[in-house]
């Protein structure tokens, strides 16, 4: 007779699985690093010899294409030895060898300054496909501006897509410009990411408003495009709700968009304005996030941020003269997008009015406001 085998797991079978399959996915996760690393190191030593040769023997480019052949010849189940990879292999060399790099393990990416080396190019492009190090090396000129998003791209695991994105919106001239009143109301732990998780401007060109659009109307615009809300907000955004209520004692409050950010625990409300900033936007977003804090945050969050995002912030001693005895935290940046005037007509003509938009947009909150009295 045959024996069915037993389906019942021992007491600790469970977390020891747990365990035996997340070690597994880091040796594949440490493996693929490691065969990256050591591709990206051949390619830097092909390119530094390649170019040391040039210098020294006068090489021209009937010699790399030579090269190119014999290496493809003798290594016929290698890609990559074409003439085109070897002089972006020489690009890659010329582009990054005059900078002060950083040989650091991925933990310690942003600290430890270890002197340069000549046999190996800086820590983050060793870690990054060589794909990703093609497009900072065309897309970029500044090889300071390039190891920024170079480390940017590993701490965040950009996708190259992703990674374009944010070149051509230059997210390093807008990153933690934002003017804020964290010094004095967030922990120092919290601090220095907070700042840097704002910025300033905001891009919003992937929506389309009229001159006489209302706040509801780029409001909407955001929501119908979160996936490119998120990705202009920055890594560690969730998307929490939309005009979310909030009963304070007798009166109904709606938060125009709030978020959860994974890295600074706590809820992001963000309060869109249509016109330039004001002194009292600052005592509202205040009394927002008291209300937030009393209650939606959990104990364990930290404080919850405003980020008011003004149609103009330019000035600057406005702002910071209204933050500056506030005590929640709170950040002031100005929003960009496009005008519907600068679309053909025919196109302005198919887009639904003000009028429609504001119309389809007061029906839920009415419905709201009924369920709650």
């Amino acid at each position: 007779m045959k024996v069915k085998p037993s389906t019942h797991r021992p007491s600790g079978y469970a977390p020891l699985l747990a365990a035996l399959k997340a070690r597994v996915r880091a040796a594949q996760v440490k493996a693929s690093l490691s065969i990256n690393h050591e591709l990206i190191l051949l390619y830097w030593h092909i390119g530094r010899k390649i170019l040391q040769a040039q210098k020294t023997e006068g090489w021209g480019t009937k010699v790399v294409s030579r090269l190119a052949k014999d290496l493809a010849a003798e290594f016929p189940e290698v890609s990559g030895f074409s003439v085109r990879n070897l002089d972006y292999m020489l690009s890659f060399v010329e582009a990054w060898a005059p900078v002060t790099i950083l040989q650091r393990p991925v933990a310690k990416l942003l600290s430890q300054p270890v002197p340069p080396s000549d046999d190996t190019p800086p820590a983050p492009l060793s870690l990054l496909p060589w794909s990703t190090n093609l497009i900072l090396l065309h897309k970029l000129k500044d090889p300071a501006t390039r190891l920024w998003y170079a480390r940017k791209t590993v701490e965040h695991g950009w996708s190259r897509t992703v990674l374009t994105v944010q070149i051509e919106s230059r997210l390093h001239l807008r990153s933690g410009k934002a003017i804020t009143n964290f010094a004095h109301t967030l922990p120092p732990a919290q601090l220095d990411l907070a700042r840097e998780v704002l910025k300033d401007p905001y891009l919003f060109d992937f929506i389309t408003l009229g001159e006489a659009a209302h706040e509801r109307d780029l409001e909407r615009g955001l929501v119908e495009h979160v996936q490119q809300l998120l990705l202009e907000l920055g890594t560690g955004f969730a998307f929490v709700g939309r005009q979310v209520h909030l009963a304070v004692g007798d009166e109904d409050f709606y938060l125009d968009l709030l978020f959860y950010h994974l890295r600074l625990r706590c809820f992001v409300l963000v309060d869109l304005k249509m016109k330039s900033f004001e002194p009292e936007f600052a005592g509202k977003m205040n009394f927002y996030l008291s209300a937030i804090d009393a209650q939606l945050r959990h104990r364990d969050d930290a404080p919850t941020i405003g980020l008011l995002l003004c149609q103009d912030a330019k000035n600057k001693l406005k702002v910071e003269y209204a933050l500056r005895d506030v005590k929640k935290p709170i950040g002031v940046a100005e929003w960009q997008t496009r005008l519907v005037d600068s679309l053909p007509k025919k196109l302005q003509g198919s887009l639904p009015t003000i009028a429609d938009i504001e119309r389809e947009l007061n029906k839920p909150r009415r419905l709201r406001a009924k369920a709650t009295k």
